[in-house]
C-alpha cells in the first residue's frame, strides 16, 4: 500500500501498479460475483467486471425495464442473468447496488441467502451506517465491504472503455473471513477504479451526501440559476447568461482545473479575470460556508437520510421525480442550455 502525501497529509492508496488486474483475478478466481440491481451504479459495475475477465451475473426482476436493460446490454437469461433470488443464492459476493430504498425494501429476502463466508458490498454506506434507520444489519459471519467510485456509474463504464478510471474509495466494516481486505481491493481494481483511499462506511455516507447537496449537484445548480437570474434582469440574452454562467465553466474552465489544478486554470486565463477571481472567491466561501456547515450538521444527524428514505418509498416517488426533473429541464436557464449544446461544432451535421 502506498503512502501518498495529499496537501501535506499522507494517507494509504491502493494503485494499479501495487495490485495489478492479473492479482485481482487470481483473488476472485473462485468466486461468483451477484450484481444485485441495474440501475445507476450496476450496469457499469457488471460490465467492467465482467469486461475485466470475472465471473460475474446479474439479479434483477423479471420482466422489468431494467432487466431489459440487462438483456440488451449482453447478460444472457439463465446464463448470466437471473431473478434476484436465484442471483443472490449463486454468488459467493453480493454487490447491493438497489437504492438505497431499494435496499431497505429487499433486504428481508437479501438476509436469506448470506450463508457464511459470503461478502456483501456495497457501493455507498447508507445502509449499514444509518441501521437504525433501514434496519440492515448483516450476520457477524459475512464479509461487509465498500467500493464507492467517485461519480456516476455511466462516467465509470465511460471512462473504463476510453482507458481511464474512477477513483473509488474502499471500507470494511465487517471481515468475518480473513480475506476481506483482498476481496475488496481486488473488486475495486475490478470495476476500473483509478486508485482507491481509505475510508469506513461512516465517513464515506457523511462526505457522499454532503457533496452531492453541496458542489456536486445542489449548490452548483443553485449558484447556476442565481448568477443567470442577475444576468437576465440585468438586460443580458438567455443565450449570453447561458454561456457565461454554464456553458465557459464545463467546456472550457473545468477541463483545466481537472488537467492541472485552479491555480493553473486561474493562471492561463486574462489578467482581468484573474483579479476578480481572485478577490471575489473567499467572499462566496464565507457567504456559503454557513449553509454548508448546516448542510454537514443535518447529515450527520441522520436528518438527511430520514428525508431520503421517506420521500424515495412512496409509491409514487418516480412520477414525482419527474415533475421536479421537468421543472429544472423546462427552466429558461436549461433550455437556453440545450439550444447551446446543439450548436457545439461537434453537434452540426
Amino acid at each position: 500500500m502506498a503512502k501518498i502525501n495529499f496537501g501535506g497529509t499522507e494517507e494509504n492508496v491502493v494503485t494499479r501498479d501495487e495490485f495489478p488486474l492479473e492479482k485481482a483475478r487470481t483473488v476472485l478466481k473462485d468466486e461468483v460475483i451477484a450484481v444485485i440491481g441495474y440501475g445507476v451504479q450496476g450496469p457499469g459495475q457488471a460490465l467492467n467486471l465482467k469486461d475485466n475477465g470475472f465471473n460475474v451475473i446479474v439479479g434483477q426482476r423479471k420482466d422489468s425495464k431494467t432487466w431489459d436493460k440487462a438483456v440488451a446490454d449482453g447478460w444472457i437469461p439463465g446464463k448470466t442473468l437471473f431473478p434476484i433470488e436465484e442471483a443472490l443464492d449463486k454468488g459467493t459476493i453480493i454487490q447491493y447496488l438497489l437504492s438505497d430504498a431499494g435496499q431497505i425494501s429487499v433486504w428481508p429476502t437479501v438476509q436469506k441467502y448470506l450463508k457464511p463466508g459470503k461478502a456483501l458490498y456495497f457501493s455507498h454506506g447508507f445502509g449499514i451506517t444509518y441501521k437504525e434507520r433501514t434496519g440492515i444489519v448483516p450476520p457477524k459471519d459475512v464479509d461487509v465491504i465498500l467500493i464507492a467510485p467517485k461519480g456516476s456509474g455511466t462516467s465509470l463504464r465511460r471512462m473504463f472503455l476510453e482507458g481511464r478510471g474512477l477513483n473509488s474509495s474502499y471500507a470494511i466494516f465487517q471481515d468475518a473471513t480473513g480475506k476481506a481486505k483482498d476481496r475488496v481491493i481486488a473488486l475495486g481494481i475490478g470495476v476500473g477504479s483509478g486508485y482507491l483511499f481509505e475510508t469506513t462506511f461512516q465517513r464515506e455516507v457523511y462526505s457522499d451526501l454532503t457533496g452531492e447537496r453541496g458542489t456536486l449537484m445542489g449548490a452548483i445548480q443553485g449558484i447556476f440559476a442565481a448568477q443567470y437570474e442577475v444576468l437576465r434582469k440585468n438586460g443580458h440574452s438567455p443565450s449570453e447568461a447561458f454561456n457565461e454562467t454554464v456553458e465557459e465553466l464545463t467546456q472550457s474552465l473545468m477541463p483545466l482545473v481537472a488537467e492541472n489544478g485552479m491555480d493553473w486554470m486561474y493562471a492561463n486565463c486574462s489578467t482581468t479575470a484573474q483579479r476578480g477571481a481572485l478577490d471575489w472567491w473567499k467572499k462566496f466561501r464565507d457567504a456559503t460556508l454557513p449553509v454548508f456547515n448546516e448542510l454537514y450538521s443535518e447529515v450527520a444527524k441522520g436528518n438527511e437520510a430520514q428525508r431520503s428514505i421517506d420521500s424515495n418509498s412512496q409509491p409514487d416517488y418516480r412520477q414525482k421525480l419527474e415533475v421536479e426533473l421537468k421543472e429544472l429541464r423546462d427552466s429558461e436557464m436549461w433550455q437556453a442550455g440545450a439550444a447551446v449544446r446543439n450548436l457545439r461544432p461537434e453537434n452540426d451535421k
